[in-house]
């Protein structure tokens, strides 16, 4: 009986060896497996799209920033538009205040003329009590240096008048620059 056995208990052997062979080999080649597995992973550095892809994603954006960007070019314009009346309002402001300098610059030379004018007049006026043909002369001469004076009154007041007609008409025409401005940003 142990014949028959030995030659079970050989093959058994013989198969035992053979499969240590197999796992020995199997094991040699699949040791590497991890880092060939790493190697062989490829990574997309750049994922590629269908041209229909990005034209959405272009639309989508486009659609979410222009309304924003409408939106802040409707405030700047709003903006200039407030910065070019202020500046308007300030050109017609050192035009007025200019106007008015330049009337008080002449109304003051105007008075201090006068005044002298008057002075002198009434210095005529004494010297000339004790002549009679020197005084008709000198209340002609009088005269003419009132009605000289009267006359350099009545022009600094057109002058004046005039001034105020300017001034009231640009104010009038600033007044429905504005106007217009604020109807037109409505």
């Amino acid at each position: 009986m142990a014949a028959p056995l030995s030659g079970c208990v050989n093959s058994l052997q013989s198969s035992i060896s053979l499969l240590g062979s197999s796992i020995s080999i199997l094991d040699s080649g699949v040791n590497d497996f991890p880092r060939l597995a790493k190697v062989l992973h490829t990574t997309r550095h750049f994922e590629l799209l269908p041209e229909s892809h990005l034209q959405a994603a272009q639309a989508s954006l486009l659609a979410s920033i222009t309304p924003e960007l409408s939106s802040l070019l409707n405030r700047v314009e709003t903006h200039l538009d407030k910065l070019a009346r202020r500046e308007q309002a300030l050109i017609a402001k050192y035009e007025l205040q200019e106007g008015r300098l330049s009337s008080n610059r002449n109304s003051g030379a105007g008075p201090s003329k006068s005044r002298s004018a008057q002075s002198r007049g009434q210095l005529g006026r004494v010297e000339g009590s004790y002549g009679s043909d020197e005084d008709d002369e000198e209340e002609d001469e009088l005269e003419q240096g009132r009605e000289q004076l009267r006359l350099k009154q009545m022009r600094q007041k057109k002058e004046r008048l005039s001034y105020a007609v300017e001034r009231l008409t640009l104010q009038a025409q600033q007044k429905e620059r504005q106007l217009r401005m604020s109807m037109a940003a409505q």
